[in-house]
This record gives C-alpha cells, structure tokens and sequence, in this order.
C-alpha cells in the first residue's frame, strides 16, 4: 500500500485555532526588508485595511462531525446490515482501544491541524479584492496552491498529510484585479465517504500503526469485500502537489493516479476526475514529477510498498503530445521512500534513502516507515532515454536524506570528470516527518556532487544553522546550472517565518520576513519574461505564496520582487487559508491553452 509523504511535522501548536500561542521575543536575526526609496510597507502593513466588499463572516475551524452513517442508496439490505455491523466492531472494539492509546505528536489530531493548519469550508469565487501595491503585469495568471483539507474530524490518529486535498485559487487580471476561490479535489475517496458520512478509508499515515493499525486495515478490508466501498476507483487523497501539462492541471498524492482539475473562467475550480493520460498511467505516480523546460517532457517516478518493482521511471511527452514512454524498472533491495527527484540535461537523478517501508513493523505494534540505519544512502544516475536499468549508475552518499531536492545540472570538474550536482534539503533526523524524536529537527541546504568517473561523492552543507525547506528555482533553468534557489525559512519549525534567496555559489542568504506572528509557505518564483530567460538576470522576477497573520487573524498573498526581496504588492484574502503543501503558477497565455 502506498502512502502520500509531503510536508514536515512535529507541531507543539495550541487545540484551538482561537487560542493564541505566545512566541519568544524575535532576535535582531529576524527582520523585515523594508524599502527605504519608497513608502510602500507602510501601505502593506494599514493599522486598519479596508473592508473587503461584502465580506464573508469569521472562519473558525471546520469539520463535519462524522453523523449516522446515511449509506449510500445503491446498497441493498444486506450491505445496509453489514455495514451496520461493522460500523459497530469500529465503534465499541477500534474506537474504544483507540481512545486509550496515547498518540505521537506525528499522529495526533490536536497537534497536527490545530492553529492555521486547521481546516476550512469551500469558498465560492470572491471577486474585487483589495490589493495593496500594484501587482506586476507579468503575474497575470491564476496561482493555485494544494493543500490537505480533512473532511471530517478524525476517528483515530492523523497525520498532515492524511487530509483531504483542497486547492486555494488567486486570479490575477488587468487593473489590478484579483479574486480567491478554494474547492476540495473530488477525489474517489472523498466522494465515497461524503455518501458514507463519516471516514471509511484508512489513513496512511495516521492510523496505520501497530495493532490497531492492522484492525483498520482489515476493518477497510470487510467494507471492500461486501461492496460497501471501492478502493478500485483510487485512494488517494491528492493533497500535495500540482503540475500544468500540456493544458490540464493535476493535483496529486502519491497513492493514486493524479486529478484533473479545470480552472473556470470566473476563476472557480471544478474537478473532471481521476487522469490517466488516455488510459497509458495505471499505476501511482509521486507528487513532484518535472517538467523539463526544453523539451516540455514530463518526468515521473511510481514506487510501490508491497510488490517488486519496487520503483518505475517513466516520462510524458510535452508539446501536447503527451505519449508515455516505457516503463524503466528501478530494482531496489527493499520499498524506500521517494518523495522527491531530479533531472539534469540528460539524466534522471533517482535518490534511495535510508527512510523505507517494513509492513512488518506494524506487527511488532510499530510504524510501517522507519529509519534503516544499516542502510547506505545512494543516487541513482539514469538517462532519460535509456530502456531499462542496465545503464543506471549508483553513487553512495553516506548519512544522506533529502525530503526535497531542488535542482540538478552535469559539470566538470577541475579534473575534467564529468560530475553531476545535486541541490537539496537534508533533514536530520531522516524520519523525522513520520516519527517522533527528542532531537530538534535540522533541514539544511546542501550541495552533492557525484563524480560518474570515479564513482565517488562529496557533500558540502550551503547554508548550516537555518532550515530551508519548501522552493524552488526558476523553473525556465530546471535540470540547467542555477545560480539561486528561493526557500522557505522553516522557523519555527515546521511553520515558515519568511523566504530565503540563496546564492548557491557564496551561500549569501538575503532573506524577507514576515514579520511578528505572520507565517507563511513555499514561496512560488515566476519570471518577469518566461520566453527569455537568458535575456536578462536569473532572478528577474517576482516570489509570491500565502501569509497568515495569527494575531490579526488575516491571510493574504504576498507578491516580493526577487532582485531585491522586497514586497511590491498583497493580496487581502477574504478567508482564512490554512498552511499547505505545494502550488505552482499558471500564466494566462498558458490558461489560454486548457484542455476543456
């Protein structure tokens, strides 16, 4: 069985999303990069913004309580008394030893969507928001950004990325205009335990421990086999990452198949289903596929916990074509989790790590995911046109786990050795994200180099003492040298305190913070001339992604001219939009082009 990893968590935040929780002092380290030509932050931070056009009442904190079950019409009178039954072996043997168990804070409710990273209803398109600034010419388009969403309130452990995928929309038109929308992914899933009324699904992360993990299991099991629910149809809750291709957006989990979701011309949200790329994808594909810039291709991987293969590589033509290659099977001694991959010009860089799946820890009363310390973290170095595995190059790179890597390009060294580099974050603990520890986590940004002479590695930290998690480069020079990377600051952890610019030859770091009890995201770079990148400065251009302020109880988008990361313009949300995973940007000549 597969599992969607997307996010980092250990959250010591309050129950209740009105509690405020009080934070030490911020030190002189921590600062906003105010503009000193121009008056504008003081029009970006108003003791008083203007009142939104008819605005919305408060959002609090929004589950459906799980209510009788309704069951849906289509089950006739024995599945009715079945699924009676079973709903009563939950409720009296699951529910009852559940409620006994004191749970990690990786996998309790109250810590992991407690605050903002709570939930929220649907919102129907708000037009005419306010905008603070003047928001760029070349930003118009539609930011969209996944994020998980639970439906109902948890019935056992839950873990972030056990939620139900929501999308949050801002659409940016001409004269400075701007609207906000969010809609759940219609799921498989969500759709069936919408009818049900309460959850049917087993967590991945959440409630897949131990014993009792094995209970729902096969509690999930008994409802599937007398045709109450149908895991057929997908699983999946596709709450983590979102990709454009050849006119369809998707958003994906990777424990499914990704969803097809239509952007409205209202700039609403509506979802077709479950894609397949014209019935050539039956398989899970990992929520960070990449679009190569050059050739438009779309690079994939799928792993799987249970059966060999336990890894595929597989890749999509661009150009509307959209043809599947064929699969490359990867061979792997055991399931490993692979959240995260790269390309280079030529290359696939395939990373096996030391965080893989042991179903048979749950027996032992343990979590599936564990951190196999006699394991010897590797690269795999694959071309993108080879058939099979014979031609993949392996390089170790001892105590190495990177959740996310942000680039990679070839080079040669001062020897002349053809060297492949590998940007990314490495987390230490390594199981950090799924396991609870004593030890504060550290995400740093990290330089890797694997010589394809002589088969050897070096590992440099860029920038040592600060996390860096959640970014991007400029997706124009994916797979090419870059000079900049733009990061989350994940402080305090996991919630997001500003933005890092990265030189990633100096390790210079120019940070934007967003100052006291405002937290944000993954900060989205797009740049000022998509078709023309190596016209001008790598890092002309603007980073934007969502802010919440905790005390003001407000959100909006922030809009930060990447040359000088200093904030040009905001965007006055009319909701509260929870901390989230991943989004990307769609340009309107793009949207020009979806497949309707």
């Amino acid at each position: 069985m597969q599992a969607s990893f997307q996010c980092f968590i250990n959250s010591p935040f309050s129950k209740h999303e009105s509690t405020l929780t009080h934070y030490p002092k911020l030190t002189s380290k921590i600062h906003i990069n105010p503009s000193k030509k121009t008056p504008l932050p003081r029009k970006l931070a108003p003791p008083r913004p203007k009142p939104m056009p008819t605005p919305p009442p408060p959002d609090p904190v929004t589950f459906l309580e799980p209510v009788r079950p309704k069951y849906p019409h289509h089950l006739n009178p024995l599945q009715k008394l079945a699924a009676s039954a079973l709903d009563k072996i939950e409720d009296s043997l699951i529910g009852f030893f559940e409620k006994g168990k004191s749970l990690p804070k990786t996998v309790d409710p109250t810590v992991q969507i407690s605050g903002n990273f709570a939930p929220v209803q649907e919102c129907p398109v708000h037009h005419g928001l306010q905008v603070v600034g003047r928001i760029p010419d070349c930003l118009r388009g539609v930011y969209v950004r996944n994020g998980a969403n639970p439906m109902f309130v948890p019935s056992g452990g839950h873990h972030l990325f056990d939620g139900d995928g929501m999308i949050h929309a801002v659409t940016l038109g001409h004269a400075n205009q701007a609207s906000y929308s969010c809609r759940y992914t219609q799921t498989s899933r969500l759709v069936q335990e919408a009818e049900y009324g309460k959850p049917v699904f087993p967590k991945p992360i959440g409630e897949l421990h131990g014993h009792l993990g094995l209970a729902r299991l096969g509690l999930f099991m008994a409802r599937a086999g007398a045709g109450l629910v149908d895991g057929s149809r997908g699983m999946g809750v596709a709450n983590a990452g979102l990709v454009y291709f050849n006119g369809s957006l998707l958003a994906m989990s990777e424990d499914d198949l990704p969803y097809r979701v239509k952007i409205k011309p209202d700039g609403d949200l509506e979802t077709i289903g479950r894609f397949s790329f014209d019935d050539q994808l039956d398989c899970p594909m990992i929520a960070h596929p990449k679009v190569d810039p050059v050739t438009g291709d779309l690079h994939a991987l799928s792993y799987n916990v249970v059966r060999k293969p336990y890894l595929k590589y597989f890749r999509f033509g661009g150009s509307n074509d959209g043809k599947k290659s064929r699969d490359v099977d990867v061979t792997l001694d055991q399931p490993t989790m692979i959240h995260d991959f790269a390309i280079t010009e030529n290359c696939v860089i395939i990373p096996d790590h030391q965080v893989v799946f042991k179903l048979s820890e749950m027996i032992r009363g343990g979590s599936p995911v564990i951190f196999d310390k006699n394991k010897t973290s590797r690269f795999g170095v694959l071309s993108k046109n080879d058939a099979d595995e014979s031609g993949i190059q392996w390089i170790d790179v001892p105590n190495c786990f990177c959740f996310h890597l942000w680039n990679a390009w070839e080079e040669n060294n001062d020897d002349g050795d053809r060297n492949v580099v590998v940007i990314g974050s490495c987390m230490d603990p390594p199981d950090s994200v799924f396991n609870e520890h004593q030890d504060p986590v550290r995400s740093e940004l990290s330089e890797i180099r694997l010589n394809l002479k002589t088969g050897e590695s070096t590992r440099r930290v860029i920038v040592s003492g600060m996390n860096l998690e959640a970014g991007q480069v400029n997706r124009a020079l994916l797979g090419q040298k870059t000079r900049y990377v733009y990061l989350a600051i994940a402080d305090p952890w996991p919630k997001c305190s500003g933005i890092a610019k990265v030189d990633l030859g100096t390790g210079e770091v120019t940070k934007f913070m967003y100052g006291a009890h405002r937290f944000g995201g993954e900060p989205m770079f797009v740049p000022q001339n998509s078709k023309n990148v190596g016209s001008g400065s790598e890092d002309e251009g603007f980073i934007m992604g969502f802010v919440r302020d905790e005390r003001r109880e407000e959100s909006e988008m922030a809009i930060v001219k990447a040359s000088s990361m200093e904030q040009v313009a905001s965007v006055k949300l009319p909701r509260r939009v929870p901390y989230g995973f991943h989004g990307t940007f769609i340009s309107e000549q793009e949207l020009s082009g979806q497949v309707l």
